[in-house]
């Protein structure tokens, strides 16, 4: 891909030797960057044109009473402190708060921010290859891989996850400021840059802890400030002086990783006891799992959402293949670690990326999914890039071949991308095509089941439901969804025992605390309902419905100001909700007859 003038120079970089500055002139650089605006825009354009997903949506933003109301001080400090739901992302929660300030409850607005952010990666992707290699065709086209790739798709598509595309911004912000510290000299205010964006990453998304180990990488090949005669020498008392020096560097950078470790671990997201693995089966399913994501990277077929484990496990020959395969890839560029620096580079660049991720701790009930490569991929990209050029650009008609394959692959990723991303148009569209990908995936099934029951089609919905639980008998969701369409049916004592046995699975979960007092109010329970709407209103105070639920309660019961106080603090929590504010007028009229006629409330 490299020719003319800049081949000498983007030969020498692959090698290893050093290079000043990028040799391609600034209107061409400009030129790419605004042909990576537009194809971003070409393939991510259309989800200005989406909904908001049932999944995780509801709970990031059009549920969530405190970021609907925009950036407060109130939310300001919520964000800094709130980590019930397995992350501490502060800068995240930030970020849907400004974009309800801006757009309200306009899903292509908040669409609109992922893609500006995803296109502004992959910009700053390309501007820091091209800074440190000069190398400017393949920086260009790893940028154009990461922009494009079917993989990316979920990051990108799926408002709930814009802590991959701000965090991948802020990474990508991050080296390149480590570069201009590395290019201009030590400075104290460069070095400051650095860690400022890379600890507003890391408040994006805990993902980028490994980013110290990915500088140090850097700092072999292509920066070249560790050289391949230091590491044969290091018995050298210079040589360990260097890579003494290298790692105090990154000492304070450590610790910011070490404090997002630390703020993760006090908000774990709890796996279920029934998806729970022993250790042999988590390494068994990371083993298998680098090879799926690297298939997938050059074979991007069958992307769906959620990936699970088979529920007998991996076998044994599966993944014994996949250990041998990658110790062989691992062997393989370590035996070039010295002539091809950029193959061990990129491959550690995935392997080390995608360690936080890749199931050996559990994070989540599901095997892979593809936002998890959204940085680990761009190793493999500069390994494919840089590797092909390697081969076949010596010769005109190899370059010629290359560059033919090239604009091939790139019509070729925007077609596939472009139709996956059609799948995130709306929660049907998303389940349904789950569905078609995987009948025996229990997500979908009780996704989709939620999506019949508000279209009034209980009896389908349940069918689904029940489909959901006979592939995962202690799914607390099903059971949650069960109990909620025997309500719309009006069964409610049924109901009660649904909303019970999900609360065993999950008794920590707010919405079904608040679904099992709801139920048990129906049927004039009140001192038994009461309790579970308090236990909602514990687990996550910013929830208006328990609070104007346990109001209600406390109401029938005679108790006025306790009612009062809490449908003022759901209306505080949900100043839009007429209902509350109808409730709460006719509270606060009773309570003036009460005192009207000279009797007391009853307390």
């Amino acid at each position: 891909m490299e020719s003319g003038s800049g081949d000498a120079d983007a030969e020498g970089r692959t090698r290893g030797e050093p290079c000043s500055r990028p040799r391609a002139d600034g209107a061409a650089a400009a030129g790419i960057c605004f042909f990576l605006a537009a194809l971003v825009w070409l393939t991510y354009g259309q989800t200005i044109r989406h909904a908001f997903l049932d999944y995780d949506d509801d709970l990031y933003i059009y549920q969530n009473f405190v970021v609907i109301a925009g950036l407060t001080r109130q939310g300001i400090l919520w964000a800094l402190t709130f980590a019930r739901i397995g992350h501490w992302h502060p800068v995240t929660w930030l970020s849907h708060m400004l974009d309800c300030q801006l757009w309200g409850l306009w899903a292509g607005g908040h669409h609109l921010t992922n893609v500006v952010l995803h296109g502004g990666a992959a910009i700053l992707l390309f501007l820091l290859l091209r800074q440190m290699t000069c190398a400017h065709w393949r920086s260009a086209f790893v940028a154009v891989l990461f922009a494009v790739h079917p993989q990316r798709v979920e990051s990108v598509a799926w408002i709930a996850e814009r802590k991959d595309v701000l965090s991948g911004f802020f990474f990508m912000a991050t080296i390149l400021a480590y570069v201009r510290y590395v290019r201009r000299g030590p400075s104290l205010a460069n070095y400051l840059l650095v860690g400022l964006l890379f600890a507003l990453g890391l408040m994006s998304k805990g993902m980028l802890v490994t980013v110290p180990f990915l500088l140090l990488l850097l700092d072999y090949w292509p920066l070249q400030r560790l050289q391949p005669e230091m590491l044969r020498s290091f018995w050298r008392p210079e040589n360990r002086a260097v890579v003494r020096q290298l790692l105090v560097e990154k000492i304070p950078l450590f610790l910011l990783s070490a404090i997002s470790c630390l703020m993760t671990s006090l908000s774990p997201e709890r796996i279920a006891p029934d998806v729970a693995m022993s250790l042999p089966a988590r390494l068994a399913s990371a083993l298998v799992s680098y090879v799926i994501y690297l298939r997938q990277m050059l074979l991007p077929s069958g992307l769906t959402i959620p990936y699970f484990n088979p529920p007998a496990g991996f076998p044994v020959w599966q993944v014994s293949a996949a250990l041998a395969f990658l110790l062989a890839v691992s062997l393989g560029v370590g035996m070039c670690w010295r002539t091809r620096p950029y193959l061990l580079v990129g491959w550690l660049w995935y392997l080390g990326m995608m360690a936080p991720v890749i199931g050996i701790v559990q994070i989540s009930y599901y095997a892979r999914a593809d936002r998890y490569t959204y940085l680990p991929h761009i190793g493999l990209s500069v390994m494919m890039v840089w590797g092909g050029v390697e081969l076949f650009g010596r010769w005109r008609a190899g370059r010629y071949a290359l560059t033919a394959t090239a604009l091939l692959l790139l019509m070729g990723l925007v077609t596939l991308t472009r139709g996956q991303v059609s799948h995130w148009r709306d929660s049907a569209t998303l389940w349904s095509y789950a569905l078609k990908e995987d009948p025996r995936n229990d997500v979908a099934l009780n996704n989709f089941g939620a999506i019949l029951a508000e279209r009034g089609e209980i009896d389908a919905a349940i069918s689904h439901f029940r489909a959901a639980l006979e592939i995962r008998p202690l799914y607390a969701d099903a059971y949650a969804n069960i109990g909620s369409a025997f309500s719309r049916q009006g069964r409610i004592h049924e109901a009660i025992a649904q909303y019970e046995k999900a609360i065993d699975l999950q008794p920590n979960n707010p919405q079904m605390q608040n679904n099992l007092g709801t139920a048990l109010a129906q049927e004039s329970r009140l001192t038994e309902a009461i309790p579970h709407f308090q236990k909602a209103i514990d687990l996550q105070p910013g929830f208006p419905d328990p609070h104007h639920n346990l109001g209600t309660a406390l109401f029938m019961q005679g108790r006025i100001d306790e009612a009062i106080a809490q449908l003022s603090q759901a209306l505080e929590l949900n100043p839009r909700s007429v209902e509350t504010k109808d409730a709460l007028t006719e509270m606060q009229m009773e309570k003036g007859r009460q005192l009207s006629t000279g009797a007391a409330p009853k307390r």
